[in-house]
C-alpha cells in the first residue's frame, strides 16, 4: 500500500505539497490562527482555537498572532509560552519540551526544499525540530530544519541555528554558535537579583 503525502512529508520524505488531504489540514490551521488572532485580548477561550491543533500534555500561552502550517505536527511536552509573532512551519514535527519560553518574532522552520529548480517546483520535504525542557530563545530567532536544542540552553536573540545545540549552553549567533556554559556563577547572579525584588 503506498503512503498518502501526509505520511511522506511527517516521514521527511519528498512530497506534493498540493495534495488534497494538506491543503484541506492547512486550510483549517489558517481559520484556526485567524479566530485566535483575532479575538478579543479578554477572551478567555481564544486558547482554545489552537489547543484544537497541537497535540498537548499541559497548558501553554501563546500571544498573538501565531501562525502555523497544520498544527498537527506540534508537540507540546509540558508549559510552554511565547511571545508575539511566532511562526512554526510545522511539516515535520516540532517537539517542545517542559517551561519553554520563546520570545517575539521566532521562526521554527521544519520545511525545506531542493535546490535544483525542477525538483522545486515538483516537491518539498521537512526535518524534525526537537526544543528540550527548560530552553529560553530570545526573540528575532530562526530555528531551521532538522535541529535539536538542547535541555536548559538559552538561544540569544537574533541567532539563526543552523544546527544542533547542546545542552546547559548559551548559544549567539548567525550561524549560532556556543558562546560558553550556564554555569554556578549564573544561578549566583539570579539568587542576587531576586533580593532587590
Amino acid at each position: 500500500m503506498s503512503m498518502s503525502q501526509r505520511e511522506k512529508m511527517i516521514a521527511g520524505m519528498p512530497y506534493e505539497p498540493w495534495d488534497d488531504e494538506l491543503k484541506a489540514a492547512r486550510a483549517k490551521a489558517k481559520l484556526a490562527c485567524y479566530h485566535f488572532n483575532h479575538a478579543r485580548p479578554d477572551d478567555d477561550s481564544r486558547l482554545t482555537h489552537l489547543a484544537a491543533l497541537f497535540q498537548t500534555e499541559q497548558g501553554f500561552y501563546v500571544e498573538p498572532n501565531f501562525y502555523c502550517d497544520y498544527g498537527f505536527n506540534i508537540h507540546l511536552k509540558g508549559f510552554f509560552y511565547a511571545n508575539h509573532h511566532l511562526t512554526i512551519l510545522d511539516c515535520a514535527p516540532v517537539t517542545i519540551g517542559d517551561e519553554v519560553l520563546i520570545g517575539p518574532h521566532v521562526l521554527i522552520s521544519t520545511a525545506t526544499h531542493p535546490l535544483s529548480v525542477q525538483d522545486r517546483q515538483a516537491y518539498e520535504y521537512a526535518a524534525p525540530i526537537t526544543i528540550e525542557d527548560h530552553v529560553w530563545i530570545g526573540g528575532q530567532v530562526t530555528i531551521l530544519p532538522g535541529v535539536t536544542i538542547g535541555r536548559g540552553s538559552v538561544i540569544g536573540a537574533g541567532s539563526v541555528v543552523t544546527r544542533d545545540i547542546p545542552a546547559g549552553v548559551v548559544a549567539v549567533g548567525n550561524p549560532c554558535r556556543v558562546l560558553r556554559e550556564i554555569n554556578d556563577d549564573d544561578v549566583a547572579e539570579k539568587q542576587k537579583q531576586l533580593t532587590f525584588i
